[in-house]
């Protein structure tokens, strides 16, 4: 049987993204695995290593429109993306905020989710780059039960067939039965309850602060967290550099680095392609599984 051809975007041409999406098609774990193919800026156009612009955000755009339209089409079996730069987006007038909502967009998406895997942790993320002031609103009983429905269905495409899950609280002590607040009651219990109802393994809220251990340790199988940097935090701390950004939902597979642009040590040859490698590897895997 062929080996799957992944995709492999490269990202801003302004960051480390070239350096690492080329340092992992030429390293032998991926060759072993895979057809790497790398989609990137068209040749002949200069940018400058760490310095924003649209140009380089319109480039980095217009690669995951092709590797998209060719995962759709069935010309390759998955796509691994390298980082863009959300500044560089709106320079471009692009109204996406990155990847997650490009991709559902591109491929007709309804319910999307961004979830980070490692062999330590799985993070599922109920809400992704929006303020922290507007968590609350957004953290709704109707876009949570999506969310846990969601990863639930995708995740015994990562060998866990029958998941355990569970959900943070939003506040300190999962709101301490609303003493510290109430959106815990009002929207996250209630999921949870309309979830397991259907028939699904999952179980809080909990306080973040204990939850994610208790995942590490082997009680559940992924941790579904209310916003960005209440998920990332501890995957990245556990497992930085190794771990996989993966859009659950999405018809084709995409997965993606732990790590943004580096525009600090962009072109300096020192960018380590790990993480890259690591995104490619589980592309090629969920690939041949499909």
């Amino acid at each position: 049987m062929a080996e799957p051809r992944v995709a492999i975007t490269a990202g801003d041409p302004a960051g480390i993204g070239p350096e690492i999406a080329a340092k992992a098609a030429a390293d032998p774990r991926v060759r072993d695995a895979c057809e790497p193919i790398i989609y990137g800026a068209p040749q002949g156009i200069p940018f400058a290593p760490g310095q924003l612009s649209a140009a380089a955000g319109r480039a980095a755009h217009d690669a995951i429109v092709r590797a998209v339209d060719d995962a759709l089409r069935g010309d390759i079996d998955a796509v691994a993306t390298a980082p863009v730069n959300k500044e560089a987006f709106r320079l471009a007038g692009l109204p996406w905020a990155g990847h997650t909502d490009l991709l559902a967009h591109l491929t007709g998406a309804q319910d999307v989710a961004m979830m980070f895997h490692s062999d330590e942790l799985r993070v599922v993320l109920a809400t992704v780059h929006i303020p922290l002031s507007e968590v609350p609103r957004a953290v709704t009983q109707e876009s949570l039960t999506r969310t846990i429905a969601l990863a639930a269905r995708e995740l015994p495409k990562f060998d866990k067939p029958a998941p355990r899950i569970a959900v943070c609280g939003l506040n300190p002590h999962a709101g301490e039965h609303g003493l510290f607040g109430h959106e815990e009651e009002v929207a996250i219990a209630p999921a949870i309850a309309a979830c397991r109802a259907r028939g699904i393994d999952v179980s809080g809220p909990f306080p973040a602060d204990t939850v994610f251990v208790r995942a590490r340790r082997g009680e559940f199988d992924a941790v579904i967290a209310c916003y960005h940097d209440q998920g990332l935090i501890p995957v990245k701390l556990v497992a930085f550099g190794r771990a996989v950004n993966v859009t659950l939902g999405l018809p084709i597979v995409r997965t993606s680095v732990d790590h943004g642009t580096a525009f600090d040590i962009a072109g300096k040859g020192v960018a380590d392609p790990e993480s890259m490698v690591s995104a490619v590897l589980l592309a090629a895997r969920l690939a041949r599984s499909a």
